[in-house]
Parts: C-alpha cells; structure tokens; sequence
C-alpha cells in the first residue's frame, strides 16, 4: 500500500496517479442520497428476499472457514469485536487501528425476533439488523462479508495494523448496529469500513461507498467525521477500481461509486470516520459470479485495504 496508488472512481481502472487530494479536486464528485432501506445499504429495486437482507497467504475456499470461536450461545458479545491472535509485524500502519464490520451475521436467520427488534440510531428507531441477501443460487451475503473482512484483516495486519472485527462468526446473531458503532467508537479507530453486498434488480451492476450525511439528532452527531470519511471513501472507491476492474455503480451514485446517506444507525452513530462498501450487486448474474470467486473476493480485500492504507499514510 503506498501513498501514490489513489485514483478517483471512474467506469474503468486507469493508470496510476500521483495522489491529488485538495478540496477542488473532490468537488466535482456527486453524492446522491438514496431512500433505499436496511442498515446494509440496499440498493433500489431490492427484491422481497433483499428487503429482508439476509498475492496474499490467505484462505482461496469459496466460502469463509468456520471460526474457533463459534458459539451458538453468543448472543451478548463482548464490547469489542474480535482480533487477531498472532503477532504483528512492524510496517506501515504500526500504530492505527481498523474496524472492520462484516455486514450482517450467518445466523440472523435464525434470530428473527431478536435481529427485528428495533434500537436506536440517533434519528429514530430501526431494526437491530438483517438477515442480508444472496445470489440466486444461496451464496449469502453474510458469507461473504466475513469472507472479505478475513482477507482483509490479513492484508492490513501484514501492514502492521490493529483489526478489529465487529463479529468473527462467533455470535449467534448481530451485532445490533447501534453496538456495531460502539465497537469502532470505544477502539478509538482510525478507520471503520463496513463490508456489504447489495441485493438490487437484474442489470444493476458495480459496487459503492456509503458516506455518512450531516447528521445532529438524539445521540447521533456526524459533524467531526463527515470530511474524513469522504476522504476514506474516496480512496477506497478509486483502489477499488484499480485492483479488482470493476465499475462504479450503474444505480446509485451518478457513476461515481459514491453514495451519501443519512439512515444508518451504524454511520449516524459512528463518531470515528466510516464507510460501508456495497461491494457488487448479489441479485445480478454477472456481478454474482465475481462475488462468488475467492480470487475477485482476495481483489476485493486488497482493493479495500489499499483505499484505507492510502487514507491512513496520507
């Protein structure tokens, strides 16, 4: 990861660039809010089952490896998430601590009551999570998210950074968004990137970054970390092109892989700078079959942990 390797979101990876990163440089950038619902950033045109949401050493199976710490009875976590146990290296990112939150849980599923019960997200009230979506042939999305958050918690460990991870397949279900902010916010971290997968109509391709709006209300106050989580996000949408080829999003976001929103309770209650990356849409064929090959989700990671190495060695 080197400070020279951001490019601005485009329909298709270009050259690399020195990094040009002043305010004039990011006006031009469109931030569309979005009525989509879910705290996992569904896109438009969600179908009924997304309305309900369901060159690195690291795993290549087509699904994530079951975690030591699973536990059925894990329904109270503990007030951090998991973290690596192995030693870390000295690199780069000595120093900075990462949050990575792998967008909804393998058994939501069987949790409805619980994860339909509402909790607080500064603005009003909202379900303390979802079940997230899948592709037409069962690949849930909560397999994927914590696929690409164990690739990427490798790849930025191997830089020297603290990862935390919001859940490891070690609960029963959630977390609760509202304690999904909490995590990051009690780490301190420098960064939280929240991995997702949308579940939108046929044709609508390509992946993008939710950033928080300007939000004041109840216990929610965004105000210190809109800016740099615009600069996070910006960075992780233009490695994101870079290394795994695909495009920004067709749907959402003007083409520029960039989305603004002020309805999720884990932005609106972060009070470190966050993003969430919808990294491809699940209900399309072809986006399906990049979300469903280790090699595009290992592109993926690395995309992701470029974008937040180049944001955090700025």
């Amino acid at each position: 990861m080197r400070n020279d390797d951001f490019v601005p979101p485009t329909s298709r990876p270009g050259p690399r660039r020195r990094p040009v990163f002043a305010a004039a440089a990011l006006a031009g950038v469109c931030l569309t809010a979005t009525g989509c619902a879910g705290d996992g950033g569904q896109g438009p045109g969600a179908g009924a089952e997304s309305a309900s949401r369901p060159a690195t050493s690291v795993p290549s199976s087509s699904s994530p490896s079951p975690s030591p710490r699973q536990s059925s009875a894990a329904a109270a976590s503990p007030s951090t998430g998991p973290t690596s146990a192995r030693p870390l290296p000295r690199g780069p990112l000595t120093g900075r601590t990462v949050v990575i939150d792998p967008g909804h849980n393998p058994g939501n599923r069987d949790h409805t009551r619980e994860i339909n019960s509402q909790v607080d997200i500064g603005t009003g009230r909202k379900e303390c999570d979802t079940t997230g979506t899948a592709t037409n042939s069962g690949y849930a999305e909560a397999r994927f998210t914590l696929d690409v958050s164990r690739r990427l918690r490798t790849l930025l460990e191997e830089q020297g950074a603290k990862v935390v991870l919001t859940q490891d397949g070690d609960r029963a279900y959630g977390p609760c968004v509202d304690e999904r902010a909490r995590i990051g916010n009690k780490e301190k971290a420098d960064a939280v990137v929240s991995v997702h997968a949308d579940g939108s109509a046929t044709g609508n391709r390509g992946f993008h970054v939710i950033l928080p709006a300007a939000v004041n209300g109840g216990d929610a106050d965004t105000s210190k970390i809109v800016v740099p989580s615009r600069e996070l996000g910006v960075r992780i949408a233009g490695n994101f092109v870079r290394v795994t080829g695909s495009a920004p999003s067709n749907y959402i976001g003007d083409r520029t892989g960039l989305d603004t929103r002020n309805d999720l309770g884990g932005l609106n209650l972060s009070t470190v700078p966050k993003v969430f990356i919808e990294c491809g849409n699940m209900r399309d064929p072809e986006d399906a079959a990049l979300l469903t090959s280790a090699g595009w989700r290992q592109k993926a990671a690395l995309g992701i942990a470029e974008g937040i190495g180049s944001y955090l060695k700025r």
